[in-house]
């Protein structure tokens, strides 16, 4: 981007695409960042301008109206007048980051591009069709997953600094009962309807035809690399099936051996010739063939590209067919959903817990069995919603979250419907909201604390503006 000034003249942006239109100040606390005066520009010359700077970060024209825009995409609302309430917002992100970054925050690849894919999924689902989505926002899918990359990396960074800031509070019995006793009944939480679901999922069998053309493949595309045919990385831009890091040619960044699947680790931490290529490995998403970038301490950086072998209906019939033959045998009476869970299921996340369904509550940091109708799969949902408590539904198709086809069968265990909270049955509900009261008030106190530390400058017209916190005016 460009800042069109007086005369002609333009201020050319840094790598990452912010305007650096500003000069040094001799500040006696610190070094910051100030802008150059002020000029009456024309807003039709304007490509892009600072309109904020926190620290020495800019707050481009150009990052408002995104957020804006995004925003409106997700339907969200906002307290106060936008235009002055967004780039609030985005300035707290800016002090988030710089933090995390003092605090040495990191967060995995993996985590980045599993994150993106379903934020993509969820727009394209919102307005339509991939088509609808890159003409909405103006660019291509591949624009828009790099974008997106950066600025999930950002959430989760943020995420994980607020976790830090927050780590050490505690919420009592007595807090919880104190700060509802205050409270009207019509005032108490609404608990939304949740449900206990337990699952048996087999997986069609793959035909060994197929599983030998998807490894002739990968050592096609080897023998091409190696002959100096073509890069790993344009293969796996045009290949992989890993649709996170086919984008970046196949690479993962720095990862630790822990976040891989084991099998996949096993070799990629083996690697030592960035020349050379791995024979096929196979892991829980499929077939790999991997290439080494670059080891740092105990994290590696390499490119891989994925295959999955295709999935033959006849296999998918067959094992419906199978399924369907497990339910009627346990409504007749010869074995439990229990004990069928635990012995022929082979998804091994929940055979070990009779089948039992468990979801992993990010905001309130803990795991449960009990799922509003919201955070379920969405081929699980489905059968749930016609389902009375201890009913069994007929075999059904679904993706696993290993992005692998499966079938399945479930039974709702358990249906709660939605209700006002009760302290006795509901008391976690009650301690979570409490504890996300206290959180969120050590939050505003620490953001708070951080304006009074921090340069701030904004554009004249940001200056009177109507903000959540006080203090960015200085």
């Amino acid at each position: 981007m460009l800042v069109v000034g007086a005369a002609g003249m333009a201020t050319a942006t840094n790598g990452g695409g912010s305007a650096r239109l500003w000069t040094q100040a001799g500040d006696s606390d610190s070094t910051v960042a100030k802008p150059a005066a002020e000029m009456k520009i024309p807003e039709s010359s304007i490509v892009d301008e600072v309109v904020w700077v926190v620290g020495d970060e800019p707050i481009l024209k150009s990052d408002v109206e995104v957020a804006r825009l995004q925003m409106e995409m997700e339907g969200q609302k906002i307290d106060g007048d936008p235009d002055f309430r967004i780039p609030e917002q985005i300035a707290i992100q800016k002090l988030f980051l710089h933090q995390a970054e003092l605090d040495s925050v990191e967060v995995t690849e993996s985590e980045v591009t599993s994150g993106v894919e379903r934020q993509l999924n969820a727009w394209i689902q919102a307005v339509g069709s991939r088509e609808k989505l890159e003409e909405y926002r103006g660019q291509s899918l591949t624009a828009i997953r790099d974008g997106l990359r950066t600025d999930y990396r950002n959430q989760l960074l943020m995420q994980e600094e607020r976790r830090k800031i927050v780590g050490g509070i505690t919420v009592t019995p007595a807090d919880v009962r104190r700060y509802f006793a205050k409270l009207p009944q019509d005032s108490l939480p609404y608990v939304p309807t949740e449900v206990e679901v337990q699952i048996i999922m087999q997986h069609p069998k793959i035909a060994p035809e197929e599983i030998n053309r998807v490894k002739d493949q990968l050592r096609e595309f080897t023998d091409r690399v190696t002959k100096g045919e073509t890069t790993f990385a344009t293969l796996a831009r045009l290949y992989s099936e890993d649709p996170g890091s086919a984008r970046q040619g196949g690479e993962l960044g720095y990862v630790g051996r822990g976040v891989l699947d084991p099998a996949f680790a096993q070799v990629a931490f083996n690697l030592s010739d960035p020349k050379k290529i791995s024979k096929v490995v196979e892991s829980e998403f499929g077939y790999h063939i991997i290439q080494l970038i670059d080891k740092r301490g105990d994290k590696v950086n390499v490119r891989h590209i994925l295959l999955k072998p295709h999935v033959a209906q006849e296999a998918i019939d067959t094992t419906l067919h199978r399924l369907d033959s497990i339910r009627a045998d346990i409504k007749a009476g010869k074995f439990s959903f229990d004990e069928a869970a635990t012995f022929i299921s082979d998804d091994k996340d929940t055979r070990n817990n009779h089948g039992l369904m468990a979801f992993d509550d990010q905001e309130n940091q803990q795991r449960t069995s009990r799922f509003q109708m919201k955070d379920l799969p969405t081929e699980v949902a489905r059968e749930v919603e016609g389902l009375e408590v201890d009913s069994i539904s007929e075999p059904f198709q679904l993706t696993d979250k290993r992005g692998k086809t499966a079938c399945a069968i479930i039974k709702l265990k358990s249906r709660r419907e939605g209700h006002r909270a009760d302290i006795k049955d509901d008391f976690q509900v009650m301690k979570d909201v409490v504890l996300n009261k206290m959180r969120e008030e050590k939050i505003k106190e620490w953001i708070k604390d951080k304006i009074k530390h921090t340069y701030i400058w904004m554009e004249s017209r940001y200056r009177n503006g109507d903000y959540e916190y006080k203090g960015w005016v200085k």
